[in-house]
């Protein structure tokens, strides 16, 4: 397992402060604010841990309020809503400063047989043909408003294997394209077998590029090149199928739609062998600077 790996486990190791109240910290991010992939896991480990162990996590639904502060712990309350026969629902708020930053619904249920079927898997390439990170950001540094973002963006991601199968919206500046992306990733090194966490570790990189479709449609490099400032609105998961974190996951991404200052990302994660793990959905503040 890989140093960032083990990092990133031990950030989404909350502390329990009381029955139904945790206490996370952050990790330095590439912009001075929180990571919204990072709230979110969180506020989902705080949710897991007050479930029953026999229910694994369906869906969330959540919001984000206001920037983290990466310098000061961030509490989390969970409001145990209900405990059904089948489902659970938990209610999260995540605090800083006396403020809420983030909100969060997940639900939870035990495994039972049903109705079978999926969207098929679209084609991608081999992600083991595909060039890593490390090998793709040095290309971009003399693109960005600072060259040294390159090297922050692959320190931030270190702890997964995150892979392009086209070129990222900061390679292909000024020229639209289809409002389309896909990436290959996979943790960065052997998880343990508790699906809380391969969800948790789903979630968190699930923030990290599901507006490059949006940015794409437009021929925009996004906020490392500084032709639009974004930020998170809301983030919606549903998780279908069993699937580990540290195994390729095909993240599928499209934009249906951008108005009024914002856009919308929309995607499917499929394991390598083309089961519908994931649908996700959000929608993020994207705003042309003004000149």
């Amino acid at each position: 397992m890989s140093e960032a790996l083990e990092r990133l486990l031990d950030l989404l190791d909350l502390e329990r402060v009381e029955e139904n109240i945790f206490r996370g910290r952050s990790r330095s991010a590439i912009v001075p604010r929180v990571f919204g992939g990072q709230v979110a896991a969180q506020a989902l480990v705080a949710a897991g841990r007050t479930a029953p162990e026999d229910r694994t996590a369906h869906s969330l639904h959540s919001y984000f309020l206001r920037m983290g502060d990466p310098g000061a712990p961030i509490v989390y309350t969970v409001d145990r809503i209900r405990d059904g026969r089948s489902f659970t629902t938990r209610r999260v708020v995540a605090v800083q400063h006396g403020q809420p930053i983030f909100h969060l619904s997940a639900s939870f249920q035990t495994y039972e047989e049903g109705l079978e079927h999926q969207a098929p898997m679209p084609y991608a390439p081999d992600p083991d043909t595909l060039p890593a990170a490390e090998e793709v950001l040095p290309r971009y540094a003399d693109r960005f408003v600072d060259p040294s973002v390159a090297d922050r963006m692959l320190k931030a991601r270190a702890a997964v294997d995150l892979r392009y199968v086209d070129e990222p919206p900061y390679g292909s500046v000024g020229q639209p394209r289809e409002p389309r992306s896909q990436v290959w990733f996979r943790a960065n090194g052997k998880l343990a077998d508790d699906p809380l966490l391969h969800v948790c570790l789903a979630t968190y990189v699930s923030d990290m590029t599901l507006l490059d479709s949006v940015l794409l449609a437009h021929g925009r490099g996004g906020w490392a090149v500084g032709d639009v400032v974004g930020a998170s609105l809301d983030h919606a998961m549903w998780f279908h199928r069993p699937f580990r974190a540290d195994e390729w996951l095909l993240y599928d991404q499209e934009s249906p739609s951008a108005s009024g200052g914002r856009g919308l990302g929309q995607a499917r994660i499929y394991t390598q062998d083309g089961r519908l793990a994931i649908s996700v959905i959000q929608e993020g503040v994207v705003r042309v600077p003004r000149g």
